[in-house]
């Protein structure tokens, strides 16, 4: 698996900076605390989601926008390699070496 790039590394940062137990984030909020670009941090964002590092806390009405924008926050669970559940799964088995 690929290291982390500078720009998901920068946004993890600013997510546990800016949340608070009552506000999370948003989109824009992250992209101008970091000096990422809108479109970059969108995408960036997007796969961390689906990665497992970041998840939606809440929702929140904004001025500059009819719909409410998503409150990012940090993941409870640490984002898996994928290699872990066929670690466990062999160990059992008895194949692989604790």
């Amino acid at each position: 698996m690929r290291p982390a790039g500078e720009v998901r590394q920068v946004l993890l940062t600013a997510v546990g900076e800016l949340m608070t137990p009552d506000r999370g984030p948003t989109l824009a909020e992250l992209a101008s605390h970091t000096q990422v670009g809108h479109r970059v941090a969108m995408h960036t964002i997007k796969n961390m989601r689906r990665h497992g590092a970041l998840r939606i806390v809440r929702e929140r009405r904004v001025d500059y926008r009819n719909r409410p924008v998503a409150e990012y926050g940090l993941s409870q669970e640490p984002a898996s390699d994928g290699g872990g559940d066929l670690q466990t799964a062999m160990k059992a088995w008895g194949a692989c070496p604790a």
